[in-house]
This record gives C-alpha cells, sequence and structure tokens, in this order.
C-alpha cells in the first residue's frame, strides 16, 4: 500500500511539472493541425510592433495578420517548396550566418594571431626589419644603350647632389619615378626579408641607420636608398591587438569555423556531412535560445513566403498580360486621370525638315514602337539627328509640352543649343488608352485582388483556432 501511494505521489508530481511546464507556453492558435505557441506568437508581434514602427498594431489587429502569414507557409508545405534546392541554399545561407560566429572563440582568433606572429618571426630571423627610403630612376631590362646611359647619368647627378649635402626627402619628392614613396620623400614601410627584390634587399640590410647608399641597378631602375631606421621583431603582445585586427578584417573568423567543420566531419568517418553538422549545433543553440529558434523559423518561414507568394501573386500579377489587359478592361474607370495628360512626345531638331519627317515616321505605329522607329531611323548611326522625351505628360513634367501642349509656360530653358527647334506629336488623352499606359498601377491593383482571393481562399481549406484566452495574456505573464 505504501509503495502504491508512493508511485502516485511520483506520479502526480511529474505530471504537475509537465503541466506547468505547457501551461508556461501555452498553445495560442493551431493552424493546419500546427500549433503555435504564444512565445512564437509574441517573438513575432514584438518584432514587427517595436521601437520606431510607425503604425503599431494591436495584438488583435495582429492576429489576422499572422495568421494569414501562416496560413501562406502552410500552403508552402503543402506545395513541398521545403524541398527545392534553391530553398535549401538559401536557407542555409542565413542560418550559417548565425551559427558560424558561434563555432569560433576569441582564443582561437588569438592562436591564430600567435602562430602569425611565430611564422613572421622566423622569416625575419636575426637580420630584423629594415625602414628604408629611396630615390629611383626607371629602367626598363629592354632599354636600349642610350636609354640606359641616360638613367645612368641622372642617377649619378642626384647622388652628386646628394653628397653635396641636399635634403634627401626634398630631392626625392622631386625626382623619384617611384611616385607613391616620391610623396613621402622616399619613404618606404617596414620591410623584412625576402618581401623585396633581392638587388634592393642586399644593398639595404648591409646600411646602418643613417647610412646612404651609392647608386644600384635593379630589375626595375637606378636606386639610391638612404637606411632611416632598423629593428627587431616587437615582443607578442604589444603587437597582438594589430595582428588581431588584421585577422579580423580577412576574415579569419570564417577561415577557423570552415577549418572546425571539415574537422568534425572528418571525425565522424563519413556518418556526418557538413551541412549535418551545422544543422546540430543550430537545433543545440535553438533548444537554449527561444530569439535564435524564433530567428530560424522566421528565415525558413519567410523564404517560403516569398516563393509561394511569388507564385500565387506577384508572377501572376506582373508577367500574365492577358490577365492584366481583362483586368484593366473591366476596370476602366477606376483609371480615369484627374487632369489631362499628354500622350506623345516632345522632340528636337536642326533643321525643319526633321520636324515632318519624325512624324510621318511614327503616325500609325503602335505607342510602344514608336522608340524603336526613331533611334533606327535618325539616330542610327553616330551622328545623332534628334533628342526626344517619350511619354504620357502631366502639366509640369516637361517644359516643351508645357508651352505648346498645355499652353501653362512660355519658358524656353528646354531648348538645346544643338537642336534649336521643338516640336510635339502625340495627342490630349482623359484617360489611358491601353493598360501599358497605367501598367504599374493596374499590376497593384490585381496583386491586391489576387491576394484578396488567395487568402479567402486559404481560409476556406484549412481550419484556424485561436485561443482567446491565452491571446489575452500575450506581453502579459511572467
Amino acid at each position: 500500500m505504501r509503495k502504491l501511494t508512493i508511485a502516485l505521489s511520483l506520479f502526480a508530481a511529474i505530471f504537475s511539472q509537465q503541466t506547468l511546464a505547457q501551461s508556461s507556453d501555452p498553445t495560442v492558435m493551431t493552424i493546419n493541425g500546427v500549433p503555435v505557441s504564444r512565445s512564437e506568437f509574441e517573438y513575432s508581434y514584438n518584432k514587427n510592433n517595436g521601437e520606431g514602427v510607425i503604425d503599431k498594431l494591436t495584438v488583435d489587429e495582429y492576429v489576422n495578420l499572422f495568421v494569414n502569414y501562416k496560413l501562406k507557409v502552410a500552403a508552402a508545405l503543402d506545395a513541398k517548396l521545403d524541398t527545392l534546392s534553391s530553398f535549401r541554399r538559401e536557407y542555409a545561407m542565413y542560418r550559417d550566418q548565425q551559427i558560424k560566429p558561434t563555432l569560433v572563440t576569441d582564443a582561437d582568433v588569438l592562436s591564430e594571431a600567435q602562430q602569425m606572429y611565430d611564422r613572421t618571426k622566423t622569416m625575419i630571423g636575426n637580420r630584423g626589419l629594415i625602414h628604408p627610403a629611396h630615390i629611383l630612376i626607371k629602367l626598363s631590362t629592354k632599354a636600349n644603350i642610350q636609354q640606359q646611359e641616360y638613367a645612368k647619368q641622372r642617377i649619378d647627378s642626384v647622388y652628386r647632389v646628394l653628397q653635396g649635402g641636399a635634403d634627401f626627402a626634398e630631392v626625392a619628392k622631386k625626382v623619384s619615378e617611384d611616385y607613391g614613396s616620391a610623396m613621402r620623400g622616399g619613404e618606404l614601410p617596414w620591410i623584412a626579408p625576402s618581401q623585396t627584390l633581392k638587388e634592393f634587399e642586399d644593398v639595404a640590410y648591409s646600411l646602418a641607420p643613417g647610412e646612404m647608399s651609392k647608386p644600384f641597378l635593379s630589375p626595375v631602375g637606378y636606386h639610391i636608398v638612404l637606411m632611416k631606421e632598423r629593428k627587431q621583431l616587437e615582443p607578442f603582445d604589444s603587437l597582438k591587438q594589430t595582428i588581431v585586427a588584421s585577422l579580423e578584417r580577412r576574415g579569419i573568423r570564417n577561415n577557423i569555423a570552415d577549418i572546425k567543420l571539415r574537422r568534425k566531419v572528418t571525425e565522424s568517418a563519413g556518418k556526418l556531412t557538413i551541412e549535418e553538422v551545422m544543422q546540430q549545433k543550430a537545433d543545440s543553440l535553438a533548444a537554449t535560445n527561444s530569439d535564435l529558434k524564433y530567428l530560424f523559423l522566421e528565415y525558413h518561414d519567410g523564404l517560403l513566403l516569398y516563393e509561394i507568394s511569388s507564385r500565387e501573386v506577384w508572377n501572376k500579377a506582373s508577367h500574365d498580360e492577358t490577365a492584366l489587359k481583362a483586368w484593366f478592361d473591366t476596370h476602366k474607370k477606376s483609371y480615369a486621370y484627374s487632369e489631362p495628360r499628354y500622350k506623345g512626345i516632345a522632340y528636337h531638331v536642326k533643321t525643319k525638315g526633321d520636324v515632318k519627317a519624325v512624324k510621318k515616321s511614327v503616325k500609325n505605329l503602335p505607342f510602344d514602337q514608336w522608340a524603336e522607329v526613331l533611334r533606327t531611323t535618325f539616330n542610327a548611326d553616330s551622328v545623332i539627328r534628334i533628342r526626344v522625351e517619350q511619354g504620357i505628360f502631366k502639366p509640369g513634367d516637361n517644359k516643351t509640352i508645357d508651352k505648346m501642349v498645355f499652353k501653362t509656360s512660355t519658358a524656353s530653358d528646354d531648348s538645346l543649343a544643338d537642336y534649336p527647334i521643338d516640336a510635339v506629336y502625340g495627342k490630349k488623352v482623359k484617360r489611358p488608352d491601353d493598360y501599358n499606359d497605367v501598367r504599374q498601377q493596374v499590376v497593384d491593383d490585381l496583386q491586391d485582388y489576387l491576394e484578396k482571393e488567395w487568402v479567402t481562399d486559404l481560409r476556406r481549406r484549412y481550419q484556424v483556432e485561436v485561443n482567446k484566452e491565452v491571446l489575452k495574456t500575450v506581453n502579459k505573464h511572467l
């Protein structure tokens, strides 16, 4: 009996803990059989109604937007859009942007910095670093004897001037043909062994601080070198921050992450791929970080939403010419202009004969063919005979049309010096002739219509249940 009592007490305790865990993040709604936790809804609501949002929504107002969003994702999943290789690649890219930085610690970067320092120190050895300045007179390896003699005479002349006490930096600025260093008085950056031309290095490393070389030849020309400073490489601690900053700029963290990923794949003896390792890491982080968990979900669902919306609404409205024409023909009155427009061209020519020639070339042609005909007829070769502005203009859009059609301006600022004769051709219209005249507006209106029809259909297809009691607790619980 006592064992039974203990067992029942233990069961009650476990059940109580499970109930508490469930009630700490209750289901706020169920969409197509998939529960949505309160914390997920709160994440989405708070992110889209935070500081800086002008038109903030109440929780009740946001419910409809959120439900519609989830319904579209459900439709995308039913269409198996999450199996597309393009979706998987793009989702992995977004996910990895969050995961890769977590694979690398500051200690990893510091270790790379230490290794770089050690390699550099080994390369420099006992010879140390030098900080030279130089004057260069360029000489091509293909130079003829006359050019060689001329370059030699110039460098010898410079050397005599320097021996006479001239300031090295001032002379370098005037005569050196290494123009980058010439602006700095011939000064070069600190140089380590094997970083420059052997001929230059051999001479430079033979000089003491303050010592100047005689002219010497390298594959790029004649040099005179002044040694400004020499030193050994500083201790690691004094260079640590500079090395780390340099590595960070070169994307070292990404490189370290890639190395670690490949190592994990190797250690798995072929049981894991890089993708599987990344997903395991994502799952592990999401289990302890709810914001990251919902950010992954946001990436996932957002990509599905984009793809399904493109298929069901955006592409249909943008590219279905038959649907666009049918919509326009049915709603013509909605597109009447609030003020007259001029559908045609303002053009500028050099001769009076071209005024009539332009009109004749486009007369009886569809409006959307005018530009190409005018280009091939008048501006096909290098000689530009006319300048043209084509469109559907309202008062204020074009000075030439304002002056010659709407009679609202007498200004001649639009006249072009090389094309002094202004002319117009077209007609005044009160409403668009076809949907291409107001294409973007028609596309927008058709998209709105298709969106509403689609959402209505989704609401019929999928069951939606909202727990209003839980909804009341959004952002109001401990």
